[in-house]
């Protein structure tokens, strides 16, 4: 529809997730019309983040280090260990100031239909980390719908001979949503009123 540069930028940004068409267009004539400064430092993060971000290597959260800042604080409650699907969500419980234990990122959820299945998870990884005897306590607090309840079913059977308590977040998140768009209160008081998984 547009010529050349400026198509291709339509076109990169049409490919992030959750922007269309008309979201691409309306961010490419934004930064055609944006100060030449501000375009640059956009694009140098850009290449910073691809060359400085990587995953925690304990629990799979975003990082620039080894271990993320969670997993390198000391004073975390490490017999407690939230199991989310990503990295956003470890940001989203963060935002409740409710939790003070350890994460796991799983790396998605099990979805058949999208060909996910447990294998493609960080399941052995969580397994490997439960094998140390300091978690009493896993939290599953994958997403509330269809995928991240198939997820929580199938944990809460593979952990459940582990001796472990294994709590999911209470009421109070909307079934079909997702973790990270919930408002702190509501995320908070989820956590603070979690229950026993198969009691």
């Amino acid at each position: 529809m547009y010529e050349g540069v400026v198509q291709d930028l339509i076109d990169e940004l049409g490919r992030l997730p959750g922007v269309g068409p008309k979201g691409a267009q309306r961010i490419a004539f934004h930064l055609l019309t944006s100060d030449p400064a501000d375009v640059t430092r956009l694009a140098e993060v850009l290449v910073q983040v691809k060359e400085k971000a990587r995953f925690c290597e304990r629990c799979f959260n975003v990082s620039q280090d080894a271990l993320c800042r969670v997993c390198a604080d000391p004073r975390r409650d490490r017999s407690m260990i939230c199991v989310v699907e990503e990295p956003k969500d470890v940001a989203a419980v963060e935002r409740t100031r409710e939790f003070r234990g350890l994460y796991h990122v799983l790396g998605g959820a099990i979805s058949p239909m999208d060909g996910v299945g447990p294998q493609d998870l960080r399941v052995a990884e969580l397994m490997q980390r439960l094998s140390d005897g300091e978690v009493t306590e896993v939290i599953i607090a994958t997403d509330p719908n269809i995928q991240g309840e198939a997820t929580a079913t199938y944990l809460s059977r593979f952990l459940k001979d582990l001796g472990l308590r294994i709590t999911r977040p209470a009421s109070g998140l909307p079934v079909g949503g997702d973790l990270e768009y919930a408002d702190e209160v509501t995320l908070g008081r989820a956590f603070e009123g979690r229950r026993a998984v198969g009691a």
